[in-house]
């Protein structure tokens, strides 16, 4: 048992450093393979340093504010749902962020679209949200639920009020939990915020959508793949959250 979580231990940092090597790897090689060619004028428009970073910034921009916007939400809601008084409405709420989840993402934001007649950042921002709302909620209440009960009764025959026992005890043995949905939530918003060009939100789906309809087939290739080299990378950091922010005797 021993030696397999030795072999366990030392796969995880091996992906944990080829990752990132593919992330570069990835983003170098398409951008050089792009650049090199003899680009038409029409494929200038939208292959040039500026513009392949403005579209990139849009995309980490969009996916950012869903992963912060999602943390806001669903782990003091989580919270919420685990304690007494409560947990009966934990059902309820996930019941929602499922329907969320199981929704198609293109779905939310052309009905988000239609319910505010609006477009921008915010109308390709929200939607996305809450289709990514489940994974951390879902944890959130899995990771409480998973704490010993013995340790919170110990902690309250040590004397604790419920607030500390839920911020030195169960918080910190919860937060693995978290942090796992967390991951999925990243690699889901980077995904989803492909089709946030479609309310003018921006974001590398314009790079997709360029080359598809004028079948530009560069222009399709370097924005499908800084796409996944921006998954990988997410997905990285996510890993890397797991190992350092969790409990060190978890860990």
């Amino acid at each position: 048992m021993r030696s397999v979580r030795i072999v366990s231990q030392r796969a995880e940092r091996v992906r944990l450093f080829a990752q990132p090597v593919l992330v570069l790897a990835l983003t170098a090689g398409v951008l050089v393979w792009a650049f090199a060619r003899d680009l038409t004028v029409t494929q200038r428009t939208s292959l040039n340093a500026v513009s392949v970073a403005a579209a990139t910034w849009q995309h980490v921009r969009i996916s950012a504010t869903v992963t912060l916007l999602v943390l806001v939400v669903a782990v003091p809601l989580g919270t919420l749902l685990t304690r007494p008084g409560f947990r009966r409405l934990a059902p309820v709420f996930v019941a929602v962020a499922n329907l969320g989840a199981a929704a198609p993402a293109i779905g939310l934001i052309v009905l988000t679209y239609l319910l505010t007649r609006t477009t921008g950042f915010w109308v390709g921002v929200a939607p996305i949200a809450f289709a990514s709302l489940l994974p951390v909620l879902g944890n959130t209440i899995l990771g409480y639920r998973a704490v010993d009960p013995m340790l919170i009764d110990a902690g309250r025959g040590q004397g604790m009020s419920a607030a500390m026992v839920l911020r030195r005890i169960e918080f910190p043995l919860a937060v693995p939990f978290i942090l796992a949905g967390l991951r999925t939530t990243l690699v889901l918003a980077v995904g989803s915020a492909t089709l946030s060009f479609l309310v003018s939100a921006g974001g590398l789906g314009i790079l997709i959508d360029t080359g598809y309809k004028l079948r530009d087939h560069v222009t399709l290739v370097v924005g499908a793949v800084l796409v996944m080299a921006l998954a990988l990378l997410v997905d990285w950091l996510g890993a890397l959250a797991q190992r350092w922010f969790g409990p060190r005797g978890l860990r």
